[in-house]
């Protein structure tokens, strides 16, 4: 249940009364007593949370029919909305009965609800930034030990929620302070947790805290960083839509932060990993990885405000006649920008995703021929690719394990893998085959209904 205080002209008391009187909502009505400027009554009456939004919307509309339309429509000088923990009132139960275990309304919270949840989600600058920081460090540690509890550890403590969910309630109710906020505590946020992975790891790797034959390409925890996919993208989708629907609802979010930092951090510290071992390729990887996600995030949790119905104050009518020129510069300037990441990043990743079908696909056909029966097709690993001025080699690397039995050798494996991926994407490949030895022992069978003899 919400408890809602809104100021009211006495000459627009009657209109809200009817209002209320028709939804069957217990009221009381207050002298105005405050030392604000605003004159008129207080009426106060709870409501359940399902109904706010659409109560809230015809009081507004009943006070400014009431108006008369001379004059400028009169604003909420005054309304407040918060929980209420129990209500005893006449009509509490129909309301509940008919907004609450009925189907007149859906769940989701008010607008200004939403708008205030948001800003609340996201802390003060030094918690922020210093939260982010830990967690990038944290991440980075994870990675470079190929440890998913430390990297899952990391996600836990970054607040990036808040950010990316004020912009996106920004983008959705046309409130550009929301919007610039939001994008610019996260991208500072993002800034910084890079530029911390990139300092730690060069002072890992300066004090030879990490073996010198570490190779970050083939860690499997920064492998699965470096190479944005369906599946990669398709966390990020999720991640922002799962906010969004915890946000309206009045859900918890907190473990829906989880999803979102699982999504951005791990990557911004492959960034860094990258940028400290001078691998343009895990760099460049993770890096387009990152940006996918967080244009992800962001526009699957604005889709589904949408789709919920939160729309802007005057999504419906322009009391200046219209938007003026550099507001429409504006929003056509960042709709551009958006427009051409996302296309850029869909194709460079609608090809990685299918060099990666197909390298799987020739992988496990070669492994199943006759001559390499004995084999068994452990994973797949498949470089991001780039272009060829920033690889060493032009190659798109790939990275077979396969599991062999301890005495056998498969010399041309490598080469005949390397064949069928090329004929197959058209592309070069330079392929890495590592094998796992296997022993299978037998225990002996044990004689049935066998006698001793003396």
């Amino acid at each position: 249940m919400r408890l809602v205080r809104t100021l009211v002209p006495e000459d627009g008391l009657a209109a809200v009364e009817s209002v209320l009187d028709g939804y069957d909502i217990d009221y009381v009505v207050v002298n105005e007593a405050g030392d604000t400027d605003a004159e008129g009554l207080l009426v106060e009456f709870p409501v359940p949370t399902q109904a706010v939004e659409s109560v809230l919307a015809e009081v507004r509309e009943a006070r400014e029919a009431d108006h008369g339309g001379s004059e400028e429509p009169p604003e909420d000088a005054y309304t407040v909305v918060t929980s209420a923990e129990s209500v005893f009132a006449p009509h509490v139960d129909e309301l509940e009965a008919r907004f609450v275990t009925g189907t007149e309304e859906d769940d989701a919270i008010p607008t200004e609800e939403i708008r205030s949840t948001a800003l609340d989600m996201t802390p003060s600058p030094l918690t922020y930034y210093s939260m982010t920081l830990l967690s990038a460090l944290v991440a980075t540690a994870g990675l470079l030990l190929d440890a998913p509890a430390i990297v899952v550890g990391s996600m836990v403590i970054a607040p990036l929620i808040g950010s990316a969910l004020t912009a996106s309630v920004g983008t959705v109710l046309d409130e550009r302070r929301m919007l610039w906020e939001g994008l610019k505590t996260q991208l500072l946020g993002l800034a910084l947790a890079i530029a911390a992975a990139t300092a730690f790891s060069l002072a890992l790797r300066s004090a030879a805290f990490l073996p010198p034959a570490l190779d970050v390409t083939t860690t499997r925890q920064i492998a699965n960083r470096i190479s944005p996919g369906l599946l990669s993208v398709v966390v990020g989708v999720c991640a922002g839509a799962a906010g969004a629907f915890g946000l309206a609802t009045g859900v918890s979010v907190a473990l829906v932060g989880v999803m979102v930092a699982a999504a951005l951090v791990p990557a911004a510290a492959a960034v860094g990993i990258g940028i400290a071992w001078r691998v343009p390729s895990v760099a460049l990887g993770a890096f387009l990885l990152l940006v996918l996600n967080a244009l992800a995030i962001h526009l699957a949790a604005a889709a589904v405000l949408w789709h919920l119905g939160y729309r802007p104050d005057d999504a419906t009518a322009n009391r200046d006649g219209g938007l003026p020129w550099s507001r429409y510069a504006s929003v056509a300037a960042v709709a551009l920008v958006v427009l051409a990441l996302f296309v850029a990043a869909g194709a460079t990743v609608g090809t990685q995703i299918a060099f990666e079908r197909q390298a799987n696909v020739v992988a496990a056909d070669v492994v199943d021929e006759e001559r390499y029966e004995a084999l068994e097709l452990v994973s797949v690993t498949t470089e991001f690719g780039l272009p060829d001025a920033l690889l060493a080699s032009g190659d798109r690397a790939v990275t077979v394990v396969v599991s062999r039995p301890v005495d056998r050798r498969y010399p041309d494996l490598a080469r005949t893998i390397a064949d069928g991926i090329e004929r197959e994407t058209g592309n070069r490949v330079a392929v890495t085959v590592e094998f796992v030895d296997r022993q299978r022992v037998s225990a002996p069978a044990r004689a049935v209904g066998s006698s001793r003899s003396r």
